[in-house]
């Protein structure tokens, strides 16, 4: 049963408003010819090739390609089959998009941002109290899994949250065994369950928990985004879920895009699969419940890692980016926001890499530009857990979504090949 927030009225009657008309009208994206916005037909059958190759050699069983420019569908193909059954793939198929999720809840987060209701520089603990006071973890006994901490320099703020520089774990996924440990003693939920919890009475059990260092020190992947979910849900009045779909999805046309999947959208879903034994074979553990999105309780709306999509769904979502905030007359984020999220909020963290963080994603640096294969300097991206990918490049106005389902590694090379190949067809 959903738990009942306490928000204060003001929180509700005032994110009515959290998206507005726009005097800017970008359309919806719609499909259209290659050459009509500077793409090659000839350039892009390439992403054919390398498809069918990859399926034919197992590489993964199945992908869903998109590439948009100018806010036009130029190339939108499915190969390969769904699942271990030999179902035939879609174009339209939903796949679990796990951390693809994180830039959507940062996106809610700065829209409540732009209500001035927080600054990113507030610590968490002014609106969730069980994160008052923070400790590192110290000593750590193997044996029994006890431990010893000492308290923290400084206290975890939002921003730290969106940055991935919280000191916060990530529980099964987590670099560090001790973490993986702790959080499976605490009863820890990362995502992908279904199980009868809220990510209220996930959050505050980590609340409690230490962390890996001092608040700001490092980037380290961690729940900092569920965490922000919770947080949206104190701050808006409303659930996770109603809060995306009244807010974000529904004005934006996402109508695939869903924590737990309805019933008419069930069958659209993605198998998770692995390569096992020269065959692909759905895939189940190590934190994932197979049944996930479309069995269980359906009340936990894991804000780093719950969503389910489609490829022209998220596609629509970051052309709302590349057009600043807005999408078809409807402003979900000034530009001027957006510009912050593209910002490096991470200082020299990433040095060497080609790339910084900001509020949402990764973005290309002039040397990760220069380095070949990844687009023009500020592009942003990221993918999820099983096997999703995704950029978006400001500067040539383009999108590349290439979406798989698999655990483990055959092979598989189509995101980087897939990268190329989208930036070498455009011929303007």
């Amino acid at each position: 049963m959903r738990h009942l927030l306490t928000a204060l009225v003001f929180f509700v009657t005032i994110t009515v408003s959290a998206q507005t008309k726009s005097t800017q009208q970008s359309p919806p994206l719609s499909e259209a010819k290659p050459e009509s916005v500077g793409m090659s037909a000839e350039r892009l059958a390439r992403i054919d090739a390398m498809a069918k190759e990859a399926v034919e050699d197992n590489e993964v069983p199945g992908l869903v390609a998109l590439v948009a420019r100018k806010g036009k569908i130029v190339y939108h193909k499915a190969f390969g089959t769904a699942n271990s059954s030999g179902r035939k793939l879609e174009k339209d198929a939903i796949f679990r998009i796990a951390s693809q999720t994180k830039a959507v809840t940062a996106t809610a987060v700065m829209m409540l941002w732009e209500e001035g209701l927080f600054r990113l520089d507030d610590p968490i603990s002014k609106y969730i109290p069980e994160f008052k006071n923070p400790q590192v973890l110290d000593r750590f006994r193997y044996a029994d899994t006890s431990y010893t901490t000492q308290p923290a320099e400084n206290e975890i703020t939002i921003r730290h949250l969106l940055t991935h520089t919280s000191g916060l774990g990530y529980g099964f996924i987590d670099g560090d065994e001790r973490f993986k440990m702790i959080y499976e003693k605490a009863g820890i939920i990362d995502a992908f369950t279904t199980q009868d919890i809220t990510i209220e009475e996930n959050i505050k059990k980590l609340a409690k928990l230490p962390l890996h260092f001092n608040p700001g020190e490092k980037y380290s992947y961690a729940e900092g985004l569920d965490v922000l979910g919770y947080f949206v849900e104190i701050m808006s009045g409303q659930p996770y879920d109603d809060f995306l779909r009244e807010h974000l999805f529904e004005p934006l046309g996402m109508n695939d895009t869903w924590f737990y999947l309805p019933n008419n959208k069930a069958d659209r879903l993605v198998a998770v699969q692995r390569w096992n034994d020269s065959q692909w074979e759905r895939y189940s553990g190590n934190g994932y419940d197979a049944d996930y999105p479309v069995k269980g309780a359906k009340t936990f709306f894991a804000g780093g890692a719950g969503l389910s999509s489609t490829a022209k769904d998220y596609a629509t979502f970051l052309q709302m980016y590349l057009n600043g905030g807005e999408l078809n007359g409807i402003r979900i984020l000034s530009r001027m926001t957006v510009q912050s999220i593209m910002g490096n909020q991470i200082g020299d963290f990433w040095e060497g890499s080609g790339r910084h963080y900001g509020l949402a994603f990764g973005v290309l640096t002039p040397e990760g530009q220069d380095q070949g294969g990844r687009g023009s300097t500020g592009t942003f991206d990221w993918g999820g857990y099983f096997n999703t990918q995704y950029f978006a490049d400001p500067q040539e106005e383009l999108i590349g979504i290439i979406m798989k389902q698999t655990r483990g590694s055959n092979g598989d090379g189509t995101g980087w090949k897939f990268r190329i190949l989208v930036n070498q067809a455009v011929d303007d």
